[in-house]
């Protein structure tokens, strides 16, 4: 079987930031749309992107859906003109939501760190599992996926930190308006940047700390570990 085809960066962050923050900031200005139209503009491209993508690829994953959950409710607030805090509670939640679902992994058989980190797209799971059997650290090896595990449940609960920080600070205006929009198209553009950055720098750590652990327990190379590219 094929394996499924890699996603576009580019194209992801083209739909769902670059072109709905510029819309929700300009529309506006340039188009002279009302403000409910340029957010139901602006939010039907991460709408087409999730179908588009799932089209092509084939693949999806409760980390896409609740991504696309959270755009319909920020559609929700916006056009149905609901409190405000509701943005908040939406930019918290869904990052503390994942949070709490990968930290409960760790009590389970495979933590998501197997998801993350420890997958066939870069490593040769054959041969470490064989390596680790060989060696006697199957054990020790899962006790090192649940350390991963929690690293990255850390990284979310960072997210959901900086998402509420980010949302209270920058969500200003009643719902409905121009100045809401602006805010929401705002808020799209620095969170990449401001919540990414230091989430990245906490997955790094937990892949390094996997590596590390990871060619100790097995006697393999990290080159040996990775999954030849075809």
């Amino acid at each position: 079987m094929s394996a499924p085809k890699k996603e576009n960066i580019w194209l992801n962050l083209g739909f769902n930031v670059v072109v709905p923050a510029l819309l929700l900031s300009k529309g506006k200005a340039w188009l002279e749309w009302d403000a409910k139209l340029a957010l139901a503009v602006a939010l039907a491209f991460p709408v087409v992107y999730f179908f588009y993508d799932l089209a092509k690829r084939k693949k999806i994953n409760w980390i896409s859906i609740l991504g696309f959950v959270g755009v319909l409710l920020t559609g929700g607030v916006g056009l149905f003109e609901l409190d405000k805090k509701w943005i908040i509670v939406k930019e918290t939640s869904i990052p503390l939501i994942i949070g709490v679902f990968v930290l409960g992994s760790v009590w389970m058989k495979k933590p998501l760190a197997r998801l993350f980190l420890y997958n066939d797209s870069i490593f040769d799971l054959q041969k470490i599992d064989a390596a680790l059997f060989a060696k006697n650290n199957t054990d020790l090896f899962n006790r090192l996926l649940k350390q991963g595990t929690l690293l990255i449940a850390f990284s979310f609960f960072v997210s959901a930190v900086l998402n509420c920080l980010l949302a209270v600070w920058i969500v200003q205006s009643p719902a409905g308006t121009d100045a809401f929009n602006e805010e929401l198209g705002k808020m799209m553009a620095v969170s990449y940047p401001v919540i990414m950055v230091p989430c990245m720098i906490i997955m790094v750590a937990a892949l390094m700390l996997l590596i590390k652990g990871l060619t100790r327990l097995t006697g393999l190379s990290l080159d040996e570990c990775i999954k030849p590219q075809k």
